[in-house]
């Protein structure tokens, strides 16, 4: 595992650290645990200290275009719950685990890459994305990169949690591939939604928060529960995800909103726009939908039909009710002011606006 540690000048910027957590922490939050900040962004810099420190190559341009997806910002919302998980089970450090948080960070990171790759995306956060900066044959192979590095970090930890981490990482492929068969279909219903979700956003949550209670000793029924929350929550950030799609500030987000309408992806808002208009507006929303190159009026009017059926408020709810699901699994974990958090990262994924 990790022996040494990150050096404070390592290059890391601990202002802008401080950003991401209060942003995503919340500042009612933070009022509450404002004396867990510092210990934070310091967890988050000694993880983009090892994250940066996986990324070595020989060949300067792989280099340079995989630092180039670790740098377009984000929430580092899995280091931190990492983090945050480790020290409400009694951690006074999270060493340990550096490496592991660093290996998830690579999974996601890679699997954004990937995903812009297949959804022809130009931004991401508000730069644009690897296919723009650096063309789809360097952006493939950097994904590919990265999931490579992330092993080698997992490959420092016991059998068990590099098998979760693989398996996590079969489940992410298989959502993206149920995904892909169900383009343009709204008849894929709930049930598909959520295996698809399941699969693509929760599982690695999961893993990585199971993985984290195994590294600190917790008994079975504390690891299970770790992975409960992980796996609820990323359900809930899920479903918000694909309401702020719609609903959301592009300016805050950094990107254009309907990318799902565009491609023809049935998340939960087209699924439910379409289960609730009636029999005429139903025809209509089902034919823009499933046009292939769809213009800005047919998206708007998506949204009206959105409106129409009135999917904003039960969408939003249903995000909350998982993340109170969430919550309810944390009842193993020891009250204190880390718990806490983790409560309040829970309600946080239901109600962000990025």
């Amino acid at each position: 595992m990790t022996s040494s540690h990150p050096l404070p000048d390592a290059g890391i910027d601990s202002s802008a650290l401080e950003a991401v957590v209060r942003q995503t922490i919340g500042a009612e939050a933070l009022a509450e645990l404002s004396a867990l900040l510092p210990v934070l962004v310091r967890d988050l810099a000694d993880v983009d200290w090892r994250v940066e420190q996986a990324l070595a190559s020989q060949y300067s341009q792989l280099g340079e275009a995989a630092r180039y997806a670790c740098s377009t910002g984000g929430k580092r919302v899995r280091p931190l719950l990492m983090a945050t998980m480790a020290r409400a089970l009694g951690a006074t450090s999270t060493q340990p685990l550096l490496s592991l948080a660093a290996a998830f960070q690579l999974i996601h990171t890679a699997s954004l890459v990937h995903d812009d790759v297949i959804d022809h995306a130009d931004l991401r956060r508000g730069r644009p994305s690897m296919p723009r900066a650096y063309g789809t044959a360097l952006a493939i192979v950097t994904g590919d990169y990265l999931f490579v590095r992330a092993f080698e970090l997992a490959a420092e930890y016991p059998k068990p949690i590099i098998l979760r981490c693989g398996e996590a990482c079969a489940e992410l492929v298989e959502g993206e591939v149920l995904q892909e068969n169900t383009l343009f279909d709204l008849a894929s219903g709930r049930e598909h939604y959520f295996r698809v979700v399941e699969r693509k956003t929760a599982s690695i949550v999961a893993a990585a928060l199971s993985s984290v209670a195994e590294l600190a000793g917790a008994p079975q029924s504390t690891i299970d529960a770790a992975g409960t929350y992980g796996r609820s929550l990323g359900i809930s950030f899920q479903i918000r995800d694909d309401l702020l799609d719609v609903y959301g500030d592009p300016d805050l987000l950094g990107k254009p909103l309907y990318a799902d309408f565009r491609e023809g992806n049935p998340t939960l808002v087209a699924i439910e726009t379409y289960a609730r208009l009636d029999p005429k507006r139903q025809t209509e929303f089902e034919r823009l939908f499933q046009r292939r190159h769809k213009k800005a009026s047919h998206l708007i009017r998506m949204r009206e039909l959105a409106d129409a059926a009135g999917v904003r408020e039960p969408i939003a709810l249903e995000s909350q009710l998982w993340a109170e699901r969430a919550i309810r699994a944390l009842a193993p974990v020891p009250p204190g002011p880390y718990r806490v958090l983790l409560e309040r990262l829970a309600h946080g994924a239901a109600e962000r606006r990025f």
